[in-house]
């Protein structure tokens, strides 16, 4: 493990300003007032599979407005369940963990981009790399480097290390963004790992086992809009979370 060379993705840069100003305003959480970009997902309920998605940007008066039309994409195939990010979780409420097979609801920071391309279209601040046979994502909740990227020196030679590998020709990942999911600094081993937007498979038949998924072109348009410098978040909720909420956290309606 000395030969690792860890790689830690641009959390702070995304997003650390939004995570500092994320705060509580009379005993409840409201986005921060320097959020500038918002993509939302509504579903069903808490058993759905499948989201519909959305961009909103602030105006200069401080109000949302939505940019362009609404989406598919599909979700984790046990559904949603509170995750950790920027918003609360409701006191007593059930929580993602690894290997559950469902979306983390809530309020969260967007990081990292990478995929199998050399570049890609994308915002000047938006953080990309490009995925190469060395790049591990750490699933393994025992490691210290547990749901962090780290680049190898050599090629992946120990069975661990091959299963971390993410470039492993497969599609669906040729393409990602990362949502901040129990994210570093604050990771919970065991508290779910790998939660990315990426390339859905078989056109949006089959669900995810976490991730928000969709079409190609949707995730790079999506991706090509995204701009750092307006500390943009992923509100995933279902309708009647949302609706409950949306008043009280800011949201955009």
């Amino acid at each position: 493990m000395t030969r690792f060379l860890l790689v830690y993705c641009c959390f702070l840069m995304v997003f650390g300003a939004a995570a500092s100003e994320g705060r509580e305003l009379a005993g409840g959480f409201r986005l921060a007032a320097t959020t500038g970009q918002v993509v939302v997902g509504i579903a069903d309920g808490w058993s759905s599979t499948s989201v519909r998605l959305q961009c909103w940007e602030r105006g200069s008066g401080g109000g949302w407005r939505r940019v362009g039309s609404e989406w598919d994409a599909r979700l984790g195939g046990a559904g949603l369940v509170w995750g950790r990010g920027l918003s609360p979780v409701p006191s007593g409420a059930a929580l993602k963990v690894e290997g559950d097979k469902r979306t983390p609801a809530g309020v969260f920071g967007v990081g990292t981009a990478c995929g199998y391309d050399r570049e890609i279209v994308r915002q000047a601040d938006m953080p990309y790399f490009q995925i190469t046979t060395r790049d591990l994502w750490v699933e393994d909740p025992t490691s210290r480097w547990y749901n962090q990227r780290i680049r190898l020196d050599r090629e992946p030679q120990t069975p661990w290390e091959k299963k971390a590998q993410m470039r492993q020709g497969d599609p669906a990942h040729a393409l990602k963004l990362f949502i901040l999911h129990n994210a570093p600094p604050r990771v919970v081993p065991g508290g779910g790992s790998s939660i990315f937007f990426h390339v859905w498979r078989a056109g949006g038949t089959r669900a995810s086992i976490g991730c928000t998924t969709m079409s190609e072109p949707k995730l790079r348009a999506m991706i090509g809009w995204l701009d750092p410098r307006r500390l943009p978040v992923y509100v995933i909720l279902p309708r009647a979370e949302y609706e409950a909420r949306r008043v009280a956290w800011g949201l955009p309606f």
